[in-house]
């Protein structure tokens, strides 16, 4: 989206929906390497935020988002409404990460 406006609102101050186009999504699966859950055992056990599983999921999270725009884009919107995450485990170590809204397009009002 060239002009990308993107609220977790159902609307934007100063401009009106003037288009609907659709729900919109970015889905990403994700899994822990052995690797990653070694060095985050390491931090496990000294306690306080584990920076490795921190970062893995911003990075899902920034794919999905990534995603939906794309879809977005793709549905002839320039704005999306609604915006969520969900996050869901698919089974041990295995992640889902949903990013989804409506796509619309919005003029100033």
């Amino acid at each position: 989206m060239e002009n990308q406006f993107v609220t977790t609102a159902f609307g934007f101050d100063g401009y009106k929906v003037t288009k609907n186009c659709g729900v919109v999504r970015g889905i990403v699966v994700r899994s822990r390497s052995i690797i990653g859950n070694i060095g985050a055992g390491f931090q496990a056990l000294v306690g306080g935020n584990i920076t490795l599983y921190t970062q893995m999921c911003e990075k899902a999270r920034v794919d999905a988002y990534k995603e939906m725009m794309a879809h977005g884009d793709a549905a002839g919107a320039n704005a999306i409404i609604g915006m969520r995450y969900d996050a869901n485990e698919i089974s041990q170590g295995i992640t889902e990460v949903l990013a989804y809204g409506t796509a619309v397009f919005v003029e100033r009002a």
